[in-house]
C-alpha cells in the first residue's frame, strides 16, 4: 500500500496549504522534506508574480513530502504525494489523447491509503464583505465537481480507508474562522472534542448539502468512513488537523 494523496480540482488552494505547511512556525505537524523555501522555489513563476499552475498536457505534478506528526505517544512519520491535476483530466477526450498520464494518475490514487481531498468553498457560503460570491462556483456546480469525485472513489479507489474531505478558504465564509479553530484544534492532553464529533460537527455544519452523497459513498466502500475537515492558510489550527488525523491512523514510530 502506498501513502497519503494530496489532491483537489484547480484553484481550491492547495497549493498554498501545502506551501503553509512547510512553514516552520508549526505546531504539531512538520514537514521535513522539501523545506519552504525550496518548495516555493519549485512553484513560483517570477514573470506572473505567482504559483504557476498544472500543464494541460501532465496528469500529475507529483511532489513527495515527508511528514513529522507529534502526538502524546511520540513523533510519527509517514509520506505523502501531492498530485496537482489539471482539470482537464476528467473529460474523456483528455485521457484517451494522453493514456499514459491518466494511467499513472489511477496507479497513484489506488495505491494510497489515505486521501486528502481539497475542496473550495462554495458562492452561498461565502462572506460579501471578505470576497465577491460571484468570484466562486455556485452549490449547484460545487455539487457536481464533487459527485464527479465520488463516482471516482466508488469506481476506482474499493481499497482507501481514509478519505479526508477538506472545504478550504474558511476565511472567506461567513463564520468566525478563529472560533471555530479554537472549537476544533488538536490539544495531544484535553481535548474538547474527540475525532468523531469533530467530524459531526464539520460534517453538519458545512457539508449539509452533501451529506446523500457522502452517505452513498461510505456505504458503497467496505470499511470505509469519510472525514469532514475545515482548512485555511491562516489558522494554523485548521491547516493542521486533517494531518494530526492522518498521523494518528497512518503514521509509524520514528526510530
Amino acid at each position: 500500500m502506498g501513502g497519503v494523496i494530496y489532491i483537489g480540482d484547480r484553484e481550491t488552494g492547495k497549493t498554498h496549504l501545502a506551501l503553509e505547511l512547510t512553514n516552520k512556525n508549526s505546531e504539531y505537524v512538520r514537514v521535513t522534506s522539501p523545506d519552504y523555501n525550496t518548495l516555493k522555489l519549485m512553484l513560483w513563476d517570477n514573470q506572473i508574480g505567482k504559483i504557476r499552475a498544472t500543464s494541460d498536457e501532465s496528469a500529475v505534478r507529483d511532489q513527495p513530502m515527508e511528514v513529522k506528526v507529534q502526538l502524546v505517544t511520540g513523533e510519527k512519520v509517514f509520506y505523502s504525494s501531492w498530485l496537482d491535476t489539471p482539470g482537464e483530466i476528467w473529460r474523456s477526450s483528455w485521457q484517451s489523447l494522453y493514456p499514459d498520464n491518466w494511467q499513472t494518475f489511477l496507479n497513484s490514487i489506488r495505491d494510497a491509503e489515505g486521501i486528502l481531498l481539497v475542496l473550495p468553498p462554495y458562492r452561498e457560503i461565502i462572506n460579501p464583505q471578505y470576497e465577491d460570491p460571484m468570484k466562486h462556483i455556485s452549490r449547484h456546480q460545487w455539487n457536481q465537481r464533487f459527485e464527479r469525485w465520488i463516482n471516482f472513489f466508488k469506481q476506482d479507489c474499493q481499497q482507501i480507508r481514509h478519505l479526508l474531505l477538506c472545504i478550504n478558504k474558511v476565511d472567506l465564509c461567513m463564520v468566525d474562522y478563529k472560533a471555530e479553530a479554537e472549537k476544533l484544534r488538536y490539544d495531544p492532553y484535553k481535548q474538547s472534542k474527540n475525532w468523531q464529533q469533530k467530524h459531526e460537527y464539520v460534517y453538519q455544519r458545512y457539508f449539509a448539502p452533501f451529506h446523500p452523497q457522502i452517505d452513498e459513498l461510505n456505504r458503497s466502500i467496505k470499511g470505509l468512513s469519510a472525514r469532514c475537515f475545515i482548512t485555511t492558510i491562516h489558522s494554523r489550527e485548521l491547516l493542521e488537523l486533517p494531518w494530526i488525523y492522518l498521523g494518528s491512523h497512518l503514521a509509524k514510530d520514528i526510530v
